[in-house]
């Protein structure tokens, strides 16, 4: 079992990360290097916080062999257990040999680092680049990330200079290379504190309220008005760009230089609109090369991105439209079979998707009546309180992780408890439970972020391709920090701890910190006490009232603005809801019509063929008799055709208008049994 835990964590992270990646990418229609960039950010990060645990406990154990093996002359040397000597030490289940985590860790961190701070930039560029050409992307690449890569260039060399000049510093490779580890976790140090501290608030908090129906159901009506207006945006901005191309299709014919870019641009067009253009188009004309009005190959690169840009989010805001209708019709669908008395579970309209059969047959209206009326509020609550005690245990082990002599970080105590032990199932799951939620508080905000329409990580694979790559830029710089700042709590770190034991072997890969001691005595340790400020701020919702204040809506309950937005998506709701009990009305309507008469209609139509063709007969042999003789010969197929007429419905050509709410059934026309109540003067124009 000595390397079976580790294989097994690095066969179930990879398939972690792809199904996130599946979640929010689109395999199919995204350009492979920037799925498999993306999924391997992502899968080194997600590594880092499952295997080291794993190190954790290794290390306490090779501290207890070297403890047990070294005399005690030989302890006062250059490192000092923990442990009580003469005493046997048990190897863990999930031990890893020596000489396997330091090259496992130095392989994994530097390729995260190359990733964030080389590869991925440049990847985000060539992604969002609109040439026609991997050349010409290659070059905007590097030409946007010029001034990036100049400015780490520029610190750097003036870093080293400065190094040369001065004869008080004699700093060798290793310690360069610390000083350039500890520059990238200050950075990331500074923005994990940030979301950090939005995290250990929200999380719990959005449990809480997930059990309040009344406000989840108010929150999602704010969100249908707020998404209705990016989604009429969008679609008038995608018609904007679709006319740009329609007048660029038009100007540049077939035999023009570049109507190959042009042809590129129509094939990311959506595909109404490539057949509108190619009805449109005559490409039997020549151009003229002294008209003028031809764009230029640098205009329509720039159009080209547009429509990149313009399709994705149209795609995006309609995908998200309809998720966002399912859940509001479920949320009001809870709300009204909580008062059911059957106490079994009514949906308003059937999924659309096929159910698995095991799920259904276990899961009955019944099941899920009692799981989403009873116990699930209950369960979002016991949730809630776990989770708040946990964000409060990390507050206060972040204000005093630092104190060694009494060890205040609760954290700290539970691992060294452990130790004394050997229980090292206990030290593994502690360690993986504390590292698990902080990485959830500190990702699960990286997924919530939204940069107005240049970062948004949608689901259902509507995330773009830059920020896709953005992500696993973020990921990258966020892990390491936070691994080092989760081995401060548990003072498993030597800088914190002050204390000459053995390191990890991830600490091991970092260097001595005291190369920079104002970073390792007093950023890493004072700057994490501002998670307290952060977290008073996150519940007080002071950011999202300055957001409210600068005009960008945010969902708040004493605000006038938020009340007529949830009202303006109540409204939307409803009538979408109209419209598609009006669908589904119809369909169950048709498919009747067609039980009915389906098996009727091939001899209904032969018969009125025959007698057509009889009646003629008739009529060209017996000119000057009268008609009257012939009138039963199609009696039955007069018959069939009203009764088919008086079974057909209606036409509503101005479905869209109607006014009444099919909730209540006595304010319309029509009744679940499939017919109408009445067809008087007066109920013919209610719909118009």
């Amino acid at each position: 079992m000595s390397g079976a835990a580790l294989g097994l964590e690095i066969v179930f992270v990879f398939f972690l990360a792809l199904f996130l990646l599946h979640r929010y990418g689109d395999f199919k229609k995204q350009h492979r290097l920037v799925i498999i960039a993306t999924l391997l950010a992502w899968y080194l990060c997600f590594l880092i916080v499952f295997i080291l645990p794993l190190d954790v406990s290794t290390t306490i154990y090779n501290r207890c062999k070297l403890a047990v093996n070294s005399s005690p002359a030989e302890s006062n040397g250059s490192y000092v257990s923990l442990a009580p000597s003469k005493q046997k030490c048990f190897k863990p289940w999930s031990y890893i040999p020596n000489g396997i985590m330091p090259v496992f860790w130095r392989v994994v961190y530097w390729t995260s680092q190359f990733l964030t701070w080389i590869l991925l930039p440049f990847m985000q560029s060539y992604a969002r680049s609109g040439g026609f050409s991997i050349t010409g992307k290659i070059k905007t690449a590097l030409i946007e990330n010029a001034i990036y890569y100049g400015t780490y260039l520029l610190i750097f060399g003036a870093f080293l200079i400065y190094v040369a000049v001065n004869p008080n510093f004699n700093l060798q490779w290793n310690q360069l290379q610390t000083i350039g580890i500890a520059a990238a976790n200050t950075w990331g140090l500074f923005l994990l504190v940030l979301l950090l501290g939005y995290g250990l608030v929200e999380i719990p908090r959005s449990h809480w309220n997930g059990a309040k129906r009344g406000y989840l159901l108010m929150k999602t009506y704010f969100k249908a008005a707020k998404l209705m207006t990016e989604k009429a945006d969008a679609e008038e901005n995608l018609e904007d760009i679709m006319e740009e191309v329609r007048k660029v299709s038009e100007s540049i014919k077939y035999n023009h230089p570049l109507r190959k870019c042009v042809d590129t641009i129509l094939k990311k067009c959506p595909t109404e609109y490539q057949e509108r253009m190619g009805r449109n188009m005559d490409d039997y004309e020549d151009f003229d090369e002294r008209q003028n009005s031809y764009p230029t190959e640098k205009s329509l690169v720039k159009l080209h991105k547009q429509v990149i840009y313009s399709v994705q989010r149209h795609r995006r805001t309609q995908v998200q439209w309809q998720i966002l209708l399912e859940q509001a019709f479920y949320l009001e669908d809870v709300a009204k079979n909580e008062t059911s008395a059957t106490r079994q579970f009514v949906h308003t309209f059937h999924s659309q998707e096929p159910e698995n059969k095991i799920i259904q047959y276990f899961y009955t209206p019944t099941v899920e009546w009692y799981w989403e009326c009873l116990l699930r509020p209950w369960f979002y609550r016991v949730l809630a309180v776990v989770l708040a005690t946990f964000s409060v245990i990390v507050v206060w082990s972040e204000c005093t992780f630092f104190s060694t002599q009494p060890v205040l970080s609760l954290f700290a105590v539970f691992i060294q408890l452990a130790e004394k032990t050997y229980n090292y199932i206990y030290i593994e799951m502690a360690c993986f439970l504390t590292i698990f939620f902080l990485s959830i508080c500190v990702y699960s905000t990286v997924f919530r972020i939204r940069v107005f329409n240049y970062y948004y990580l949608a689901s259902h694979h509507q995330t773009d391709a830059y920020s896709l790559l953005f992500s696993g830029m973020l990921f990258c710089r966020l892990t390491p920090p936070l691994c080092l700042n989760f081995l401060g709590l548990t003072h498993m770190d030597a800088t914190i701890s002050h204390k000459k034991t053995q390191p990890t072997a991830y600490t091991s890969i970092m260097g001595s910190m005291k190369v920079l001691s104002f970073i390792a005595d007093g950023f890493y340790i004072y700057y994490p006490m501002l998670v307290v400020i952060l977290c008073i701020a996150t519940y007080f919702s002071l950011g999202t009232r300055c957001l409210n204040l600068l005009g960008f809506q945010q969902f708040m309950g004493d605000n006038e603005m938020t009340s007529d937005l949830i009202d303006e998506g109540k409204e939307l709701i409803r009538r979408e809801k109209r419209k598609r009990q009006r669908q589904e009305e119809g369909e169950n309507r048709r498919r009747e019509w067609k039980e009915r008469y389906g098996n009727r209609d091939d001899s209904t139509r032969n018969r009125v063929v025959h007698a057509d063709q009889k009646e003629s007969s008739f009529s060209e042999t017996n000119a000057n008799r009268p008609s009257s003789k012939y009138t039963r010969s199609n009696g039955r197929t007069e018959r069939d055709r009203i009764e088919l007429l008086q079974d057909a419905e209606p036409l509503d050509f101005n479905a869209d208008s109607i006014n009444d709410d099919p909730l209540e059934s006595d304010s319309g026309r029509y009744q679940p049994g499939g017919r109408y109540l009445s067809m008087s003067r007066s109920k013919i124009f209610d719909d118009v």
